[in-house]
């Protein structure tokens, strides 16, 4: 896992591995405690339609619409970046 850096931006990769090919977007750089990381999660999840969870303080959401993802996290006032492939 790559370390986080501090510079505000959010960042969405997007991961296969060891999930037997099945795509996962994790998002990087949410600068927030537990309980709001996992309210922030969950409203993914809904609006995404898919599952998720959050680990490391990281959120994992079982899609790989990164788009998506960015358009609503930025509606929350965040900058976001999609990274990785």
């Amino acid at each position: 896992m790559r370390s986080t850096s501090k510079d505000g931006v959010v960042r969405i990769h997007r991961e296969t591995k060891g999930r037997k090919g099945k795509g996962v977007s994790i998002i990087h750089g949410l600068d927030l405690d537990a309980k709001a990381l996992k309210n922030v999660c969950t409203e993914l999840k809904k609006k995404c339609g898919c599952g998720g969870a959050v680990k490391d303080g990281t959120i994992e959401v079982q899609t790989d619409d990164r788009a998506k993802l960015q358009t609503l996290l930025q509606a929350k006032g965040f900058s976001v970046k999609l990274a990785g492939g």
